[in-house]
């Protein structure tokens, strides 16, 4: 029955961090679309990225297991191929599947540049491209307007004019049309530097006007360097914003819809920048689900939900949906995973592997050798200013979370 098998549409952002949307009270996010879906939609204010670093939770979107299990150690490790994935397991429920956009999981060259045309222009070869019947996209290249594309239909890279997040939106919203019952990933590389290029005419905001927070060190170098980036960052959300709004224009009601973020950006917070950290702005994301119509909408509004999810479970819950089962549960989960397997060798990133929890009200994350390195009481502390690794009054506790990690390790490594 048509009721049965809803159409289901993961749209996935880069670098979009949690904070960053109107709906959850920005005031320098200017995303009316994403606030429209917001009010239709389960919106999971306490979700996280297993991986804040883009291959690692791609691939761990992808196949519903962490890294290094799903294959992805290494910055520079592509997705080994035949690696099962949401695709796979939707083409045997008969669905067509569809990828747009970013993959960053394909073979690429450790010395080669990561930014401009030569790395946007890497093919990724059909059997590295996770099952996806229709697959089109790019390896990386970070080129915000002007994307190149290849794929099922594309043997060789073609330059497509216009802003990436237009150019894909629109792409995908041609194949949904012809497909029914279908899966598409639409992913999206904005809002990642080169965060002063053109962001579809919308003009960066005042650097000297935007709010920040509280954990942004001012009166120095920090505070100018956020300001400057945070201008264009807002500028591609407002951009990327416009260009979901329209592919949700063309997408009915019998569609399951999930908008989320590989991971988010620390932009100045704690002096930091960039991803890989395990502070709430580089590991917590936006994650909304609008049920299919045929689903109870208990949703009328909106609804927040507070139990800690991990992106993780998408893959659980696309199956699930596509079986005629109900919208994801809730409140079960006390903690989500997030960790960091391998240190990425790049300007700014994290300094090293790290491993953690993130419940409702703490954070807990460990060094490699299990050494607690930050215990947070994010009911308290929300910017988690004070780490309570040394505080005698948090030592029950923190045995408590490093029994919990340390337990989810050995389980994981005896799986593996």
């Amino acid at each position: 029955m048509r009721a049965s098998r809803p159409n289901i549409l993961w749209i996935l952002t880069t670098q979009w961090r949690a904070q960053a949307t109107g709906y959850a009270g920005d005031p320098n996010a200017r995303t009316p679309h994403l606030d429209t879906l917001a009010r239709q939609s389960i919106n999971y204010a306490q979700a996280v990225t297993p991986h804040p670093f883009g291959p690692f939770a791609r691939a761990a979107i992808l196949t519903g297991m962490p890294s290094p299990e799903n294959g992805i150690r290494d910055y520079f490790d592509p997705l080994p191929a035949g690696t099962p994935t949401i695709a796979h397991a939707l083409r045997t429920r008969g669905y067509a599947t569809a990828f747009f956009g970013k993959w960053h999981l394909g073979p690429r060259e450790p010395t080669a540049p990561l930014v401009g045309d030569a790395h946007a222009r890497i093919v990724v070869p059909p059997e590295a491209r996770g099952g996806f019947e229709e697959w089109e996209g790019f390896e990386g290249g970070f080129r915000l307007n002007d994307p190149w594309l290849h794929g099922t239909r594309l043997p060789q890279p073609m330059q497509f004019a216009g802003y990436q997040s237009d150019v894909l939106c629109t792409r995908a919203a041609e194949w949904v049309a012809r497909k029914s019952p279908w899966f598409c990933v639409v992913s999206l590389d904005p809002p990642p530097p080169p965060y002063a290029a053109p962001a579809a005419g919308v003009s960066p905001r005042r650097a000297d006007e935007l709010v920040l927070a509280p954990n942004v060190p001012r009166g120095g170098d920090t505070e100018v360097r956020a300001r400057r980036e945070l201008a264009g960052y807002y500028a591609h959300i407002e951009a990327t914003d416009r260009a979901i709004g329209g592919l949700l224009t063309r997408i009915d009601d019998h569609t399951v819809i999930v908008v989320t973020s590989v991971h988010g950006d620390m932009h100045g917070a704690h002096g930091l920048f960039r991803k890989g950290w395990p502070h709430e702005e580089s590991v917590r994301v936006p994650l909304l689900v609008r049920p299919a119509a045929h689903h109870p909408r208990e949703i009328a509004g909106g609804v927040a939900r507070l139990d800690p999810v991990s992106l993780l479970e998408l893959k659980s819950w696309t199956l699930a949906w596509a079986d005629g089962a109900e919208p994801p549960p809730h409140g079960a989960a006390t903690a989500a995973d997030i960790s960091m397997p391998s240190v990425v060798e790049l300007p700014q990133q994290c300094d090293r592997v790290w491993r953690g929890v993130r419940a409702r009200a703490r954070k807990l994350v460990l060094n490699a050798d299990g050494s607690p390195w930050l215990f947070f009481d994010l009911q308290r502390d929300p910017g988690e200013n004070e780490n309570l690794v040394d505080d005698r009054a948090f030592s029950d506790e923190l045995r408590h979370w490093c029994t919990v990690i340390r337990s989810r390790t050995a389980a994981d490594n005896l799986a593996l």
